[in-house]
């Protein structure tokens, strides 16, 4: 790739956020000439085409795609600067770009990050929400700071990053308060032949249920599996099954989706990790994070 023009970028970036040339050439106070001209210099530099042609308007490539990512960071981060040298205020906020694994449970997200936002000085947090693959794809390209995650590096994945524990909870089960008392009773053998809602197979959190369930000779009538947390408990507060959920968080799942806690399962643990590009963590709220949460977490 040539040397990148910011002004071909900023022609780009205003086409790719309009959806058309000519929305963009309003925007921009230029003619559409000036406009495609412009971008087909950067489709030149870049050796790929960015747009296609879908009815009457655009859509980005999956070059494209790439490019605009690049580009929203790229004027992001133009803005605060611009920001930080007008700015008459002594503290401008530190941006913490977290990611969470989307089966993390949210309110342990919440538990885990908050620290960040009770500093001294000012952090913005970005937080982004995704599988741990795609997560540490942006983590080794410093698109994030940190990810929080319910297991460490996979063995064999290929990108430079280290795992730091945070803590681990206990696993309860709840149901919404409507159908609660079927099960509650004698838990957890009441949970045979029980509608359940899961976390999809292949997590750390679903093997050792499944695990457990057959230790216990208890066959749940599995209703729904996730990998999302939130839309877990979504269905769980709808009375569609009993769901589990970290006992760390127990008050706040009971309080937040109307639920009763049937009972703890004291031999599953559900371990909470911080993963970032480098070995010692400088970042002041990384280091912050991973500091309350150790005592934040445990239950």
């Amino acid at each position: 790739m040539r040397h990148l023009n910011y002004t071909h970028l900023l022609y780009f970036w205003t086409v790719a956020r309009e959806g058309s040339i000519a929305r963009a050439s309003e925007v921009l106070h230029l003619t559409p000439q000036t406009i495609s001209g412009q971008l087909k210099l950067l489709e030149q530099a870049v050796g790929e085409a960015l747009f296609e042609r879908v009815g009457r308007g655009l859509a980005l490539t999956d070059t494209g795609q790439v490019v605009n990512q690049y580009a929203d960071e790229i004027f992001m981060l133009g803005a605060e600067l611009t920001q930080r040298v007008k700015s008459s205020q002594a503290l401008i906020p530190t941006t913490l770009n977290v990611g969470i694994v989307n089966s993390i449970p949210k309110l342990i997200a919440l538990r885990v990050i908050e620290p960040a936002l009770n500093m001294e000085d000012p952090v913005k947090v970005i937080c982004h929400e995704g599988d741990l693959d795609h997560l540490l794809g942006d983590l080794a390209v410093h698109r994030l700071d940190l990810v929080i995650s319910d297991r460490p590096i996979p063995a064999g994945t290929n990108v430079k990053a280290y795992n730091h524990t945070l803590g681990e909870s206990h696993i309860s089960f709840f149901a919404h308060r409507t159908i609660a008392r079927k099960y509650q009773k004698k838990f957890p053998n009441s949970l045979d032949g029980a509608p359940i809602l899961l976390p999809i197979q292949g997590s750390p959190l679903r093997r050792g249920l499944d695990d457990w369930f057959d230790s216990i000779d208890v066959s749940p009538l599995i209703m729904a599996e996730f990998d999302d947390s939130a839309l877990l408990k979504a269905f769980g507060e709808a009375a569609i099954g009993v769901y589990p959920a970290p006992k760390a968080i127990a008050e706040e799942v009971a309080s937040m989706y109307h639920s009763v806690e049937l009972g703890a399962v004291e031999t599953i643990r559900e371990s909470f990790y911080a993963i970032s590009p480098e070995r010692k963590l400088k970042h002041p709220a990384v280091l912050q994070i991973t500091e309350q949460a150790r005592t934040r977490l445990l239950n």
